[in-house]
């Protein structure tokens, strides 16, 4: 488990990606590349027709980028490529044909964030705070920002990236990040389940190109989250960012 897993599962034309980390379901270079292929190979599989991202436990859906590894960063390209991890994840579930819908069984923070909102469909738990954190990291939501602001607009994208604080599944929920909210993981399985076995049972061909429609305008992406990931990579160089992790991982 130390540097986490992913399995997949697929039954009756419905895919599950599980992804699993000990530390909250962080997200080391590793699971990133890991999930990139599952997407990939998913996107190609015929007996997949749609596909559930999900974390497990029942605490975090996803605490981003791991501590561990960025700590361990000394150079620009080591830098860049970590980032590129969460670009090709993204792009990847961008470009998949199938639908994806997310289970967010729990909180999300920055990296994490962008994965719910890369998904085409998020269910989340009412308990399910989101948080873009890497400002405080030294660094900003640079790679996740366009997923983000997709999804909730500029400015709640501005508002979340400049006070880097818990936002409620309620406000996730009125800003679109999250397309429904339930009281608790039974209810959201339900609805996860159900939502799934509807779309497993339709038309492949017609959810690819109303799939194609919903990331209309996005073609330059490969080239806009390479250049997000180079931002990235150097400003987690910095002493600010390197004295904040350590003094972060201090305190835990």
């Amino acid at each position: 488990m130390q540097n986490g897993k992913v399995e997949v599962k697929i039954n009756n034309g419905i895919a599950e990606i599980i992804f699993s980390h000990e530390k909250s379901n962080s997200l080391p270079e590793k699971l990133l590349r890991e999930l990139t292929d599952k997407f990939n190979e998913l996107s190609n599989n015929n007996d997949a027709k749609v596909i559930v991202l999900k974390s497990e436990g029942d605490k975090a859906f996803c605490a981003g980028a791991s501590f561990d590894e960025l700590l361990e960063i000394k150079d620009f390209e080591t830098g860049k490529n970590f980032f590129m991890g969460f670009a090709l994840l993204i792009n990847a579930m961008r470009k998949c044909p199938k639908f994806i819908i997310a289970r967010v069984q729990g909180k999300a923070v920055g990296g994490g964030v962008g994965i719910a909102a890369a998904a085409d469909y998020t269910l989340a738990v009412s308990s399910a705070s989101v948080k873009l954190s890497e400002l405080a990291l030294g660094i900003g939501p640079f790679v996740v920002g366009p997923a983000v602001e997709r999804k909730i607009g500029k400015s709640a994208f501005a508002q979340m990236s400049i006070d880097y604080d818990w936002y409620t599944a309620k406000w996730a929920l009125e800003k679109s990040l999250f397309t429904e909210v339930y009281e608790n993981v039974e209810e959201l399985d339900g609805a996860v389940n159900a939502l799934a076995k509807k779309l497993a049972e339709g038309s492949l061909d017609a959810m690819k190109k109303l799939k194609e429609i919903f990331w209309e305008g996005t073609d330059d992406w490969d080239e806009l989250l390479e250049n997000r990931a180079e931002i990235s990579g150097k400003l987690i160089l910095s002493d600010y960012s390197k004295n904040y992790i350590k003094n972060f991982k201090s305190n835990i």
